[in-house]
């Protein structure tokens, strides 16, 4: 069988290089062709038709400043599914180009079946594009629970298939791991760590890690590691970061996070991951408009918090500093709760449990290909 997929950032490219492999063990004779990354090139032993770095764009702003290239890539990718005539077609997450490129999937191949793989998060905003979702999409795996029901009552029957960053944590989790010479290796002290976690964009990690990097002026108990994105060069940290005593570390965030006492996070799934990971963190978002977009937050996002950690939870678990509550006297206030220990740290670690629970067992990249190729 063919499968034409789509992954437009760096989680995408994960989740997706897992579906492959689960994929290919199920399906002999199967052939991709993709949009993605380098993890997904080494499972689907292929190069992608375009790379996720070149899709990145985040924001209103930076959408329309790269209008006419966001059109090309569109361009790319409807060429080459028309050139490979795919017997289903794969969208993982990235809703923006994913929804319109479904609508040109069903136009021009009406017989191919659309999937979806990590539901857009239409509860959080957008609620709009369910309609293109019943139009144009066969069926959806989500990976969270509640989302079962938030679609079911609006009409359209999805599938939970479990969530993938429990799949990673667990599998890193199972693999032989020495602390002292993952320090020794990484030129690190007998200090304890806090963890950065800036996103893998370079809009958020320009906004978001000037104030992260100024806390290990703060904290000389402390030091302070950057989990790099591998889509950006170490000089783009080095001149964000400036003159702030920071480590820089690439392919090495789940080993980061297994060592670390706190974090801090950009909004995101690594609020997640660091959730599965038990490490106490504070979650941060810088966004254009600063108060402004504050005021308006109610009327564009559908939920009282940002972070998976308090969605799923339905409750405030980790503290959010947004715009311009994101500062650094703000966050160290924050971060003075979590670094030592006390009652703020056992009631994150109780209700981290919880969340644990909720998602279930290992295993949503499997059960996720297991029902395409039996769909």
């Amino acid at each position: 069988m063919k499968y034409f997929i789509i992954a437009g950032e760096a989680s995408g490219d994960l989740h997706g290089s897992r579906l492959i492999a689960e994929l290919k063990h199920r399906d002999s004779d199967a052939q991709f062709c993709f949009l993605g990354g380098d993890k997904m090139s080494e499972a689907a032993n292929c190069t992608p038709v375009v790379h996720y770095r070149d899709m990145a764009f985040m924001g209103f702003v930076n959408v329309l400043l790269n209008i006419n290239k966001i059109y090309h890539l569109r361009k790319v990718a409807q060429r080459e599914l028309l050139r490979f005539q795919p017997d289903k077609v794969i969208l993982i997450d990235y809703p923006g180009f994913n929804l319109r490129f479904a609508k040109f999937v069903k136009q021009n191949m009406p017989s191919v079946e659309v999937i979806y793989y990590i539901a857009p998060k239409l509860w959080a905003w957008k609620e709009y594009r369910i309609k293109s979702i019943k139009r144009y999409v066969d069926r959806m795996f989500t990976i969270f629970p509640f989302e079962t029901e938030w679609f079911g009552s609006r009409g359209y029957k999805v599938e939970y298939v479990g969530n993938p960053s429990v799949d990673s944590v667990s599998t890193f989790m199972t693999e032989e791991f020495d602390e002292t010479r993952f320090r020794a290796d990484n030129e690190l002290d007998g200090r304890p760590i806090v963890a950065l976690l800036p996103g893998s964009r370079r809009q958020e990690i320009r906004s978001c890690l000037p104030i992260m990097a100024q806390l290990a002026t703060l904290y000389p108990d402390y030091q302070f590691v950057i989990a790099a994105a591998p889509s950006i060069e170490p000089e783009f940290y080095k001149s964000v970061v400036g003159d702030n005593a920071v480590k820089i570390l690439y392919g090495a965030t789940y080993s980061l996070l297994r060592v670390a006492r706190a974090a801090v996070v950009n909004s995101g799934t690594a609020t997640l991951e660091t959730a599965l990971f038990r490490v106490p963190q504070v979650v941060v978002y810088k966004v254009f408009g600063g108060r402004l977009a504050m005021l308006l937050k109610p009327l564009l996002i559908k939920t009282p918090w940002v972070s998976l950690v308090n969605i799923i939870a339905q409750r405030e678990v980790v503290t959010e500093l947004l715009a311009h509550n994101f500062t650094l006297e703000s966050t160290k206030i924050e971060l003075d709760k979590i670094v030592v220990d006390g009652e703020r740290r056992e009631e994150m670690a109780r209700a981290y449990d919880e969340i644990i629970g909720m998602l279930g067992e290992a295993g949503a990249d499997v059960r996720c290909a297991e029902r395409i190729c039996m769909g």
